[in-house]
């Protein structure tokens, strides 16, 4: 996994796109969703990364249960720096990970964050993984 791959998971995603509001070197993805006749939006974070090559890792949403189980069978996932450590998993991306295993991460991440927006905002966004009514 490189920088260039990290950012083209991320923002393959619907609705999502690249911020940086704590500075140049800090990458943060967020999920927009625009409410259809509203000037209001919701955006919320599902990754963050300073994109570093020397020191590549991502900040990654994550069901608590599961985080624990990841972070006790991988070294490479601990609780993510200055973030809820109880739902936020810091990921090593040194190649020590399996590529689709990020990929799952990722995926699982923005759809935790996507989960969290009404089905108004899930929508436009073509999300459907709550199926049988839920959301």
């Amino acid at each position: 996994m490189d920088v260039a791959a990290l950012r083209g998971i991320c923002l393959g995603f619907p609705g999502a796109f690249e911020d940086f509001p704590f500075g140049p070197e800090t990458s943060v993805f967020k999920v927009r969703a625009a409410v259809s006749g509203s000037a209001g939006h919701a955006a919320k974070m599902f990754a963050l990364s300073a994109m570093d090559h020397h020191d590549f890792a991502v900040s990654l949403k994550c069901e608590p249960a599961l985080a624990e189980q990841l972070r006790a069978a991988h070294p490479e996932i601990t609780g993510a720096w200055h973030m809820n450590k109880k739902h936020w998993n810091g990921v090593r991306l040194d190649g020590s990970l399996p590529d689709s295993m990020v990929r799952d991460m990722v995926e699982d991440s923005y759809d935790l964050v996507v989960a969290t927006l009404s089905r108004r905002q899930q929508e436009p966004l073509g999300w459907a993984r709550l199926a049988g009514g839920q959301g």
